[in-house]
């Protein structure tokens, strides 16, 4: 019997006593308290032992209190129980007077059917569903992976309620899920909904054909339905065969857009998805609204001839942009393009604050690795950069840097951060993160020398930072841990973890913080209406950056949220500063 029933059974008597009009000190040797301590210290808990408790009263009998014991099995007085020696490992307890009397028996739980039932094989719906339950990633929604249907949506004819059948997504019947996580987001989205509601009415885009290739998440189905109430029409596919939500993609085809992704899309289906969105009879659009390059490129590619009624290009990542400009660089841009990624409403907000908060969420999710006196990498110490390290610093790991530029080395150092050369602490670093836009950056020599455990991602955009390319040989073995975690195994046993096969970590394998994404959006939608709407000759043939004013008043929608209330210049003070009292207050070339 536990020390634990014991102890009960003697409070039960103590209680009686006290009914009884007795009242026993603490320090008692009958008392409960001062048994149960002698009982912990003179007789151990006995292994594997439980008892099942009876009740006090049979139904319908009364009782002189809830915890009153049953006077027919339970002795007269408080007493120590010891072991019977002369009954089979029975007990009894010892009166006040001396005389030995029985304890109640109790039955013991039984086990034997739960010990059948584990040693049972599970049904194949049954090995899924444990599967699920141990192994997969946290980042994958109940409704994303609620379909066991492993056919291509590629092979599926799905149709809305309303019988449109233009899209292609992993299930159509998410939708109704879908469309609560995108009115979640709406409420963490005030300046796109306020930028809703005041254009609307005006239609800014009316007329406009918007082709996307942005990560398709709640936040993006927010943007896109704002550009439809401003008059857009809108096609869209992924930048990231990882970032897709399955659900918002349905609510989205079922609201009459033309989506065409799903979350694990093959390299193939990738480009399939874009060429679908491009590529329709009848439909010919006017405006690119990429993330990345890739669907720009693919229309350079493919249907050149496009161009011809392209009025702009809106691109927002860091690779997208290098690209344009190698394209202008080299006379072969032929329509103007509006750099987001440079804007400050980007680089001071969503490349730097939605990434310290969203690297501790991806590694999180994916490893459930401690970051305390962890050894860090961040390779790049751009906006990108900056939020992760000190993300990281905050959680107590030892963080270093790895930089080109002089200028973010000086920063690296001076905010307490080891500048390295990567090869120099490779041996030793838990963790290695890229943040670069670059190619190559961490290649098949470091990876060779990575200690083993080490676990390597990407935060950058697209997945060639990261030499993937070079761990696909024989002589490696990749082992599927759970959903966007690969080890890659080494010969002699060493193994890494991959996080995303070297793609974007954050949209891949966790979330990102909507109202950061949703100053983003803001920004993109205002750029798709200052090119859609300028008149010919204001732009030409080259890469912009989105005027100031605009980034001022992206900036002024999210105020209200925080209860803020901006400082108004005097005259005197405008004219001071040489500044319109109503801004913009930064020059152009201010980043």
């Amino acid at each position: 019997m536990s020390v634990q029933v014991v102890a009960a059974k003697m409070a039960e008597v103590e209680l009686k006593d006290v009914a009884a009009g007795k009242q026993l000190p603490a320090d008692s040797p009958t008392s409960p308290i001062s048994a149960g301590l002698s009982l912990a210290r003179n007789y151990p808990h006995e292994a594997g032992s439980s008892v099942t408790a009876e009740p006090s009263a049979k139904a319908g009998e009364g009782s002189p209190g809830l915890l009153a014991p049953n006077a027919a099995k339970m002795p007269q007085a408080s007493a120590m129980k010891r072991p019977d020696p002369q009954q089979n490992g029975g007990e009894a307890f010892v009166n006040r007077d001396g005389t030995v009397a029985e304890a109640p028996r109790m039955k013991k739980i039984q086990f034997a059917d739960q010990k059948q039932e584990f040693n049972k094989r599970p049904s194949k719906i049954g090995r899924r569903s444990l599967s699920r339950s141990i192994s997969q990633s946290s980042t994958d929604s109940y409704s994303s992976d609620s379909s066991d249907d492993e056919t291509s949506p590629r092979d599926k004819q799905q149709k809305n309620t309303k019988g449109n059948s233009d899209f292609c997504i992993k299930n159509i019947k998410q939708a109704d899920f879908g469309r609560r996580e995108i009115e979640i987001a709406e409420q963490e989205m005030p300046s796109l909904m306020a930028l809703r509601k005041r254009a609307q009415g005006e239609k800014p885009l009316a007329g406009a054909k918007v082709v996307g290739c942005t990560h398709i998440t709640a936040q993006t189905a927010v943007l896109m339905e704002t550009l439809s109430a401003l008059g857009a029409q809108c096609r869209w596919a992924a930048c990231n065969i990882y970032s897709t939500q399955n659900e918002v993609a349905a609510a989205l085809a079922e609201g009459g857009f033309s989506v065409f992704a799903w979350k694990g899309e093959s390299e193939d289906d990738f480009w399939w998805c874009i060429d679908r969105c491009v590529n329709v009879e009848g439909w010919q659009p006017n405006m690119i609204l990429d993330d990345g390059g890739d669907l720009t490129h693919w229309i350079y590619k493919k249907y050149p001839n496009m161009f011809k009624k392209i009025k702009g290009i809106v691109e927002e990542s860091v690779t997208g942009v290098h690209r344009l400009y190698q394209l202008s660089k080299a006379g072969k841009l032929c329509v103007p393009a509006m750099n987001v990624n440079d804007s400050v409403t980007k680089q001071k907000f969503d490349n730097l604050y939605c990434c310290r908060e969203s690297i501790l969420d991806g590694l999180k999710r994916t490893t459930d690795v401690m970051f305390g006196g962890k050894q860090v990498v961040v390779c790049g110490y751009g906006e990108v950069g900056k939020g992760c390290c000190a993300a990281l610093k905050a959680m107590g790991s030892i963080v270093y840097v790895t930089e080109i530029d002089p200028i973010c080395a000086l920063q690296a150092c001076m905010d307490g951060f080891r500048l390295v050369k990567l090869n120099e602490v490779m041996r030793q670093v838990d963790i290695v993160i890229t943040c670069t836009g670059n190619k190559n950056v961490v290649v098949r020599e470091n990876l060779d020398r990575m200690k083993n455990g080490c676990i390597v991602c990407n935060m950058g955009h697209s997945n060639t930072e990261i030499d993937v390319a070079s761990l696909r040989t024989p002589e490696l073995t990749w082992e599927r841990v759970r959903s966007q975690v690969d080890h890659v195994i080494w010969p002699d046993g060493k193994r890494i973890v991959l996080l995303a096969e070297g793609r974007l970590l954050n949209l891949s394998c966790s979330t990102v913080p909507t109202f950061v994404l949703s100053i983003t959006a803001t920004t993109q939608a205002l750029a798709l209406i200052e090119l859609y709407n300028a008149p010919d000759g204001r732009y030409k043939q080259d890469v912009y950056l989105l005027p100031k004013k605009m980034d001022e008043y992206v900036a002024s929608l999210h105020l209200p949220t925080f209860d803020a209330h901006l400082t108004e210049l005097s005259d005197e003070q405008a004219k001071y500063l040489g500044l319109n009292k109503n801004g913009p207050f930064k020059p152009n070339y201010y980043r």
